[in-house]
């Protein structure tokens, strides 16, 4: 059984963290303040990290397997599960394989594909013949965008050669990418932007393949964007667990269920490729980031279809508006102050579309 922790109330939801790659479970200590707070949090170590006694275990099923051990042994039917770059790529496996055990997926740093099969088995070598101190190194650079944490450092320090050499081929094996649209989970994907290791694109991959994903890049962070942009990584990570959304729920929450109904309804093999990217980028992506709250969304959201003209899409923006809870004199002062940054006429078009639908809604 894998070295583990548990964190939380005995009575909270139950979430599982994976951590990366040569550090160990203190890798999550950013975020256990506001995550145990509402769940009950199971850290655990990969073999040979940290305080797990040493393993080779090979594949990335495999040390799923070890994972699905200790949510049986709480009793745990289901779980959240949320992992760091190998850590993530575990969660993507238990989700596919179990899919009755997770309830959603975060994947962080994290990746379909890490890379060629040969640089995995290289490393892997190189570890078994002279340990993890050459890795130290280029760790540094790899994790941190900021100051280098030395517990994390001292964790690959002190890392099982062998154990970290089958994690090595465990990574050299694992390719989800043609899998990805089995996870019918909730899931988060997480980027850090100036991570080298697993690069912006490979989250955009993660969330143009996963069904259900949203997808939050972070400035100024590297492979450990959880520890170099704590709050970030804990502010997405929160919203994601308090309620788990998708693209297509916000569309239908601000949008309404008729509108949405009749766009999919009017949906044809050649407009279908637009509704997906809507669906999932506007929706899924942006209207998804906790940084902004959806009233304030729907004031700038208003303000660009006034400066643009959009006369259509600004009707169906002031219901939304309603919805997300702007009262009529709030859409009035915003469109009363594009008639200054957008222009008089532009002005004059919304306040007649506006009017027109609060009339229609009864307000």
């Amino acid at each position: 059984m894998p070295h583990h922790r548990l964190d939380g109330g005995e009575g909270g939801v139950p979430l599982i963290l994976g951590p990366s790659l040569g550090t160990s479970l203190r890798v999550w200590e950013p975020q256990m303040g506001a995550l145990a707070l509402r769940h009950r949090v199971l850290r655990f170590d990969l073999p040979g990290h940290g305080g797990s006694a040493p393993g080779e275990v090979a594949t990335v099923g495999g040390l799923a397997e070890l994972v699905l051990r200790l949510a049986d042994a709480q009793g745990w039917d289901d779980f959240h599960y949320a992992g760091i770059s190998l850590g993530g790529a575990i969660g993507a496996h238990l989700a596919l394989h179990h899919p009755s055990r997770v309830r959603s997926l975060a994947m962080v740093c994290s990746s379909a594909r890490f890379g060629e099969e040969r640089s995995w088995l290289e490393r892997a070598a190189l570890v078994r013949d002279k340990g993890t101190t050459p890795l130290l190194e280029g760790a540094r650079s790899r994790w941190f965008a900021g100051g280098p944490s030395p517990a994390l450092l001292d964790d690959l320090a002190t890392t099982d050669p062998l154990s970290y050499a089958a994690c090595c081929e465990a990574l050299a094996r694992y390719d989800l990418r043609a899998d990805l649209g089995g996870i019918v989970q909730p899931s988060l994907v997480v980027t850090g932007r100036d991570d080298p290791a697993t690069p912006p694109s490979h989250g955009r991959e993660l969330a143009d393949g996963l069904p259900d994903a949203t997808l939050v890049e972070i400035p100024s962070a590297a492979h450990l964007a959880n520890v170099d942009r704590p709050a970030a990584v804990t502010a997405a990570l929160e919203a994601h667990l308090r309620a788990p959304v998708t693209g297509m729920g916000v569309r239908r929450d601000v949008l309404g269920d008729a509108h949405v109904d009749r766009a999919i309804a009017a949906t044809t093999p050649f407009t279908h490729d637009f509704q997906d990217l809507i669906t999932r980028y506007a929706w899924g992506e942006i209207w998804t980031r906790p940084g902004l709250d959806r009233r304030t969304r729907s004031c700038i959201t208003l303000t660009a279809l006034v400066a643009h003209g959009h006369l259509d899409e600004l009707a169906m923006h002031v219901r939304g508006a309603l919805r997300n809870g702007l009262t009529p004199d709030e859409i009035g002062e915003v469109l009363l102050q594009t008639a200054i940054y957008c222009g008089v006429p532009a002005a004059n078009s919304a306040f007649a579309v506006a009017q027109r639908v609060l009339r229609e809604e009864g307000r």
